[in-house]
């Protein structure tokens, strides 16, 4: 889709759900992961989605896919990139060259209990974003961007600021 298609779609939805808030709220598919073979997993989804991750041999994996941290820094980068890009079509930029890189850090004796002290989670979760649109302000750039990342679903849910569940059913 072009710059006007995006903004004229996210449009219509705004109007749509302005009009009826109720249908704002959806319950997201399930990813699910099934071990295939050591620490190789297979994680699908409803529609035919699919991706695979695996740890290092270091830990003990084959290294034959992402591990599973990488996944979640892609789905960060991507996710934050999309609002970005959605952001700008609103406001009826197009945008150039827009590129979001996303690093962490990481202490391995968290993941596997070693010292109890050390968190399992990322650590200095970091953002990168390069972007540029012709007639753009440097300073409109930035507010997109920091706009964006306020309303980032995976962004936000990284910060911490949905609740997590586990239930577990033991066969």
């Amino acid at each position: 889709m072009s710059t006007p298609q995006v903004r004229e779609a996210i449009q219509a939805l705004a109007k749509v759900l302005a009009e009826q808030p109720h249908r704002a709220r959806a319950k997201n598919p399930a990813a699910t992961a099934v071990l295939e073979e050591g620490l190789r997993f297979r994680i699908s989804g409803p529609n035919g989605e699919t991706a695979s991750t695996d740890m290092p041999a270091a830990l003990g994996g084959k290294a034959s896919a992402p591990a599973p941290s990488w996944l979640f820094r892609a789905s960060l980068a991507s996710c934050t990139a999309t609002v970005i890009a959605m952001r700008a079509a609103q406001l009826g930029l197009t945008l150039d060259a827009l590129k979001v890189s996303v690093s962490s850090e990481s202490d391995v004796r968290g993941l596997l209990g070693t010292d109890e002290r050390v968190p399992a989670g990322l650590d200095g979760v970091r953002l990168h974003v390069q972007i540029g649109a012709a007639g753009a302000s440097p300073e409109q750039l930035r507010e997109i961007v920091s706009w964006a990342d306020s309303h980032s679903p995976v962004g936000c849910t990284a910060r911490g600021a949905q609740s997590t569940a586990l239930d577990v059913e033991v066969l």
